[in-house]
């Protein structure tokens, strides 16, 4: 990434925008001052998936899973070691399929866990199945071309 681009907020959904090569250094929101990134995946309804999707330019690996899944449970401490590694470079989100059937359906969805990689609002990677966390980050970056 370089020159300025969008990232979208994980507390207030606000849009910054912030230099690229200024993405390592921690940048907090411009409205309510908490920071850009967490280091853990966010929980995403329909319009925080919207925003994270489409009107960030950070890219977004979305695992979509349900409560009842023993495989996502087993994954989900993976999911979010493998956000403290990638972000600030990429946003780890989660969908549940029975909160949010809609973004199920839309892409979809025919088991769980899936991991679906986004890049401007479009689909660019998808894996059905639990994975480690080295197993998810090297997914990512591979489809993002920086592994």
């Amino acid at each position: 990434m370089s020159g300025t681009i969008e990232v979208a907020c994980p507390h207030c959904r606000a849009v910054n925008r912030t230099p690229a090569a200024r993405l390592a250094e921690k940048p907090a929101c411009g409205r309510c001052h908490q920071p850009l990134f967490t280091g853990a995946p966010l929980e995403l309804d329909g319009p925080a998936f919207e925003l994270h999707a489409a009107r960030s330019n950070v890219p977004l690996l979305v695992d979509f899973w349900a409560e009842w899944c023993g495989p996502c449970k087993a994954m989900a401490p993976q999911f979010a070691r493998a956000a403290q590694e990638l972000e600030p470079q990429l946003r780890l989100g989660k969908v549940e399929t029975d909160a949010v059937p809609t973004l199920s359906s839309r892409y979809a969805i025919r088991s769980i866990p899936t991991l679906i990689l986004f890049r401007g609002g479009r689909e660019i990677a998808r894996q059905a199945g639990a994975m480690g966390a080295a197993d998810i980050v090297r997914f990512a970056r591979h489809h993002l071309g920086a592994g």
